[in-house]
């Protein structure tokens, strides 16, 4: 299945369209599936209701979340209305319901603990990713070109949505990040010597041949190890995978005790957060911070700390009744 020539045309399609190699990975592993549901039928012969009874399937008899639904359906959706040409349409279809789960929070001193418990490269990036609010890999994706230290600032580039933003850099971190972009650049020397140097994205490697060489467009957190480019084949270093940064977080989780709380990479990204709500901070600040395409979703954070408003107090608070 995986050498279909199906999929393989449906994978250089995406690619020519700017998709990333998560979404390319995860809309082909939707697609797979929803062609195995239906007896290996092609697509282009299927119609709404067969997508309808896929949806209704992995929704209520193998009750995946809401997200992992609304996944489903973008890839199929992507399938029908881009690929294929054949919309179907408005689907009569309602996602399984699910109550509202707040997310986990560190206090401040749990964040401090764990990071206490990790080495220094891994200690930087639990640290950017509760003082700038970052995902995983977004974090993981950084650039030297990213980080702003004239105005606190650090670039998110094709975040969730393909879309770029701007989120704030904690002074605190200046040293320990110039520490790193020395040790990458260092890397960057030692690759470009034998004739190598960061992964680039397609286009830009293509057009601009010696930009592996520019120090700024080195991975702040470059992997240990070297690769070829999953579209052109070409030798390079990519940055640190997601995976090393979660299994240090499992280990210093365990040493600090903390073990039966449910703590993952994304729970930094919570915590950056409610702290900032709970400091005043006003919610579409939070949501631009974050890179929320809607208000609603980062409102789920004023729950978290007991308020339908970030900042909000009893007017009470502002006399005296002794």
């Amino acid at each position: 299945m995986g050498k279909s020539p199906f999929l393989n045309s449906i994978r250089q399609f995406m690619r020519t369209q700017g998709y990333s190699i998560r979404t390319e990975k995860t809309y082909i592993y939707w697609i797979k599936y929803f062609i195995r549901f239906h007896a290996r039928q092609h697509p282009s012969a299927l119609s709404a209701d067969h997508v309808m009874s896929f949806l209704n399937h992995i929704a209520n008899s193998k009750n995946v979340s809401i997200n992992t639904q609304k996944t489903a359906l973008n890839a199929l959706a992507f399938l029908y209305n881009r690929f294929l040409k054949q919309p179907f349409g408005e689907l009569d279809f309602k996602y399984a319901k699910q109550g509202r789960r707040l997310p986990i929070v560190l206090s401040p001193n749990e964040v401090s603990l764990i990071l206490s418990k990790l080495n220094s490269r891994d200690r930087l990036i639990f640290s950017i990713l509760y003082g700038s609010g970052l995902r995983i890999s977004e974090c993981m994706r950084l650039r030297v070109m990213d980080i702003h230290f004239s105005n606190n600032s650090l670039t998110v580039r094709k975040g969730k949505g393909n879309k770029d933003r701007v989120t704030i850099l904690s002074a605190q971190l200046f040293e320990p990040i110039k520490q790193q972009i020395q040790q990458s650049i260092s890397i960057q020397a030692q690759d470009n010597l034998k004739g190598y140097g960061p992964s680039l994205p397609h286009a830009l490697g293509k057009k601009y041949p010696s930009a592996c060489r520019q120090s700024d467009r080195m991975f702040l957190f470059p992997s240990t190890t070297i690769c070829n480019h999953p579209y052109t084949g070409i030798v390079c270093r990519h940055h640190l995978h997601d995976t090393v940064a979660r299994k240090a977080l499992k280990q210093a989780v365990i040493a600090c005790g903390l073990g039966g709380k449910k703590i993952s990479t994304h729970t930094f990204r919570h915590s950056f957060a409610t702290e900032l709500l709970k400091s005043g901070r006003d919610i579409r600040t939070v949501q631009e911070l974050l890179g929320h395409k809607n208000v609603t979703t980062t409102q789920i954070y004023t729950h978290v700390i007991g308020q339908h408003f970030a900042g909000t107090q009893s007017p009470l608070e502002n006399i005296n009744i002794e």
